[in-house]
C-alpha cells in the first residue's frame, strides 16, 4: 500500500512505538453501546491544592479511564471514562473517584450519541484510494450479527485496549485461556464491528499540537442536524451528544491557541446555529 517492503515498515514502526510517537490501540465501537453493553462519559474533576499530578496519574491506572487531560478553564481534569452499564459508571464514580484522595466534587456527564469519534479521524497522510483499501479491509461483515459478551470478551477489549498488537499468545495468558480462543473470540468481535482498532499520534507531533474542548447547548431538535455540520469540521475528533444542561460535546485538534477561538467562530457559523457555545478550553494529556 505504501510501495515500501515489510522490513522497512516494521523497523519505522519499531521505532515510532519506541519513541511514544505514535502507537496502536484497540476499542469498543458505538455500534457497542447501541447493545446496551456499553456506555460512554466524560467527567470533569477539580483536584484539591497541591494533588494534581498525584491525582492525575491514579486515574491513569483505573480500568474505566481511557484519556486524562489537563485543561483550562473551570476544571483541573478531564476524563473519558468507558463502563458495561449505568449501573458499574454509578459505582465508580461514587466508591471510585468519588473517594478518591485530592479529588473536589467530580461531574460526571453521559453521552447518549457519539456522532464521530477518533478512530475516523484522519491526518490525510494518504491518498483517497489507500483509505479506501484500508477501511475495506477493516470493515465488519454483514453476516455477524452485534451479539452479548462475555467475561472474556471485556477480558480481551481491556488488554488491547493497552496493546492494539498484543500477539495471541500475550492476549491468552492475559486473560487465562488459549491462543486458539482468543483467535476465535477477536474474529467475532472484529466481523461484528463491536472492536475498531485505532493507530495514535502524539498530538505534538502533529500539525494540530492544541486540543479545544467546547461545550454548548443546541435546541433538542436540531441536535443530530448541528451534529452532522459539526463532524465535517477537519479538526474534529469527537462530537458527541451529552445529557445534562450542556448537552454538546465536542473535541478537536486545532494549530494555536489563538486558532481555538478561530475554530471555535467558525464552527459556530456552521447553519444551524447554536444556542449557547462555551469557550474552548486548550488542554494537555
Amino acid at each position: 500500500m505504501l510501495g515500501l517492503d515489510a522490513v522497512t515498515v516494521a523497523r519505522s514502526r519499531h521505532r515510532l512505538t519506541e519513541a511514544g510517537a505514535a502507537w496502536i490501540s484497540c476499542s469498543p465501537t458505538p455500534a457497542l453501546a447501541a447493545t446496551g453493553q456499553g456506555l460512554l462519559a466524560v467527567a470533569e474533576v477539580d483536584c484539591a491544592d497541591g494533588s494534581l499530578l498525584t491525582v492525575a496519574r491514579a486515574l491513569t491506572e483505573l480500568p474505566h479511564v481511557t484519556a486524562v487531560e489537563h485543561v483550562g478553564g473551570d476544571r483541573d481534569l478531564l476524563l473519558t471514562v468507558m463502563a458495561t452499564d449505568l449501573a458499574a459508571l454509578t459505582h465508580w464514580v461514587t466508591r471510585g473517584i468519588g473517594a478518591m484522595q485530592g479529588i473536589v466534587a467530580p461531574r460526571t456527564h453521559l453521552a447518549n450519541t457519539v456522532y464521530t469519534e477518533g478512530s475516523r479521524w484522519r491526518l490525510r497522510a494518504l491518498d483517497r484510494p489507500r483509505i479506501a483499501r484500508l477501511a475495506e479491509a477493516g470493515a465488519p461483515r454483514a453476516d455477524t450479527p452485534l451479539f452479548a459478551l462475555t467475561d472474556l470478551d471485556h477480558a480481551l477489549v481491556g488488554a488491547l485496549s493497552m496493546n492494539g498488537r498484543a500477539t495471541y499468545r500475550a492476549l491468552a495468558d492475559a486473560c487465562g485461556t488459549s491462543p486458539d480462543t482468543v483467535r476465535r473470540r477477536l474474529g467475532r468481535l472484529f466481523a461484528a464491528g463491536m472492536l475498531q482498532p485505532r493507530c495514535e499520534v502524539a498530538r505534538p507531533l502533529s500539525e494540530w499540537p492544541v486540543t479545544a474542548i467546547l461545550w454548548g447547548r443546541v435546541a433538542a431538535e436540531e441536535l443530530e442536524s448541528v451534529s452532522r455540520s459539526i463532524t465535517g469540521a477537519r479538526e474534529v475528533r469527537l462530537c458527541a451528544g451529552l445529557t445534562g444542561r450542556n448537552n454538546i460535546l465536542v473535541v478537536a485538534w486545532v494549530k494555536s491557541l489563538s486558532d481555538t477561538r478561530r475554530f471555535e467562530i467558525r464552527l459556530t457559523q456552521r447553519p444551524p446555529a447554536w444556542i449557547s457555545p462555551t469557550v474552548p478550553w486548550p488542554s494537555g494529556h
